[in-house]
């Protein structure tokens, strides 16, 4: 696979929150929550270009991750990829890579996700498993040596 990791700039901002709100807008429109401006907002307000990654497939921007460490977890904040290249391998590159991290670190990963996304499916086949629910999204981790490895 053609895929080229950066670390994302200030400037890649609208760059990653258009792949973002493409990434997002079925599933939010699918519970009537599609908002543009509210997107954009919350995403101003959680980027970190030095916790962000890029994506590059053939030189076009296909995706980005976004983690921040705490002291007892991995935090994943963001993790789109582009639909025109979804089911293309590119997530599971990245989650095997960030679970490589959690494992030399010792620590879980958490991430939360939109009730109604289908990245619900993907998560749970890393091996992430459900911690609570809330109105609008699930909260998961993934413990290290889940499969007891």
């Amino acid at each position: 696979m053609d895929l080229s990791i950066e670390t994302a700039l200030p400037e890649d901002f609208d760059d990653l929150v258009e792949l973002r709100l493409e990434a997002m807008k079925e599933s939010l429109e699918a519970i009537g929550r599609f908002d543009r401006d509210r997107s954009i907002e919350r995403f101003r307000k959680s980027f970190d270009p030095e916790n962000t990654r890029k994506i590059r497939k053939e030189g076009i921007l296909a995706g980005f991750i976004a983690t921040t460490h705490h002291h007892d977890h991995i935090h994943l904040d963001h993790l789109y990829v582009a639909p025109s290249f979804q089911s293309s391998g590119i997530g599971s590159l990245l989650m095997q890579k960030l679970v490589e991290t959690s494992e030399a670190k010792g620590l879980p990963i958490r991430l939360g996700a939109l009730r109604a996304s289908k990245s619900n499916s993907f998560y749970q086949r890393q091996g992430f498993v459900v911690l609570s629910e809330d109105e609008w999204d699930t909260y998961y981790e993934r413990a290290i040596n889940p499969d007891g490895l």
